[in-house]
């Protein structure tokens, strides 16, 4: 959460629309400046200036329901502070997609109906007890 003379700060650099989308969808005021925008439509941005310390470094997702998981792994870097190029001017992150990369985004299915659930196939070697009461 943030103060109100920052809040109002950040109301007045960024206008009503921004700021109610921010309201909604990161819970908090930020004004910075556009980094890139990533295969996914990401939005990154920065404010070395009047931010808080590791706070800086913020992403606007495209998708309304976003996974944290649909931030690339260069992106992933820049936003952990592992390196200090965003991957759109850093020649190392630059390389593009690898052979063994997957081309497209696999989202996180775990809590979902679609998640992995392991199974065998092997007899059981321990019964569930059934207790059962003889009649009187």
């Amino acid at each position: 959460m943030s103060t109100i003379l920052r809040t109002l700060r950040n109301l007045r650099k960024i206008g009503i629309k921004e700021y109610a989308h921010q309201m909604q969808y990161m819970g908090d005021t930020k004004a910075g400046t556009y980094i890139a925008t990533d295969k996914a439509g990401n939005k990154y941005y920065e404010n070395l200036e009047q931010e808080l310390p590791l706070r800086t470094r913020w992403v606007d997702y495209k998708q309304k329901e976003y996974d944290p998981g649909q931030i690339e792994p260069g992106w992933h870097a820049w936003m952990s502070y592992l390196v200090d190029k965003p991957p759109s001017e850093d020649p190392v992150l630059k390389t593009g997609q690898r052979s063994w990369e997957i081309p497209d985004h696999r989202p996180n299915l775990t809590a979902s109906r679609a998640a992995f659930k392991t199974y065998s196939t092997v007899k059981p070697k321990v019964h569930a007890w059934l207790p059962e009461a003889k009649p009187r």
